[in-house]
């Protein structure tokens, strides 16, 4: 596990398509690794983070995106884990358990003593896979979408 370098982005993009269409969701945009490489690497101080998994012969296989937030309920920040996604012919493999350790010590490393994340209700097998871990707390929500248009001036 470790922090994804620019090179690693091709790569990173390739993956998020194959996690869009596992959960069948519309593909990514098409400048996508623009858009990664801006939020990732060229600023000063990135907000968002990405892990990457590689397997024992060096290939990127998964990944993890995550970016601090508040819960205004607590009056908090927590690291938001928005992505965690291993090929399938990975998995099974202890992957997935490490890229949540190396999120939970990106949270502690940022000062931040919580994360949260979601995970479709159909998906049974990352439901099983996080509620496995020591300290989960499951809450329903239903997550909304609204996308707004560009501002209009004038």
């Amino acid at each position: 596990m470790r922090h994804a370098r620019p090179a690693d982005l091709p790569v990173v993009v390739a993956l998020v398509a194959e996690h869009a269409a596992y959960e069948r969701a519309a593909p990514p945009a098409a400048a996508l690794g623009h858009r990664l490489a801006l939020l990732l690497f060229e600023t000063p101080s990135p907000r968002l983070r990405c892990l990457v998994a590689e397997s024992p012969d060096g290939e990127v296989v998964g990944y993890a995106t995550c970016v601090p937030e508040i819960s205004t309920w607590d009056g908090a920040e927590y690291l938001h884990m928005d992505c965690l996604f291993l090929r399938d012919s990975t998995r099974g493999r202890g992957l997935g358990a490490l890229l949540m350790d190396a999120v939970v010590a990106e949270a502690r490393g940022l000062g931040l003593t919580e994360v949260q994340w979601q995970t479709p209700s159909w998906n049974e097998g990352a439901i099983r896979f996080y509620a496995r871990r020591p300290g989960v707390r499951c809450q329903d929500k239903v997550r909304y979408t609204l996308p707004v248009g560009p501002r209009i001036t004038g």
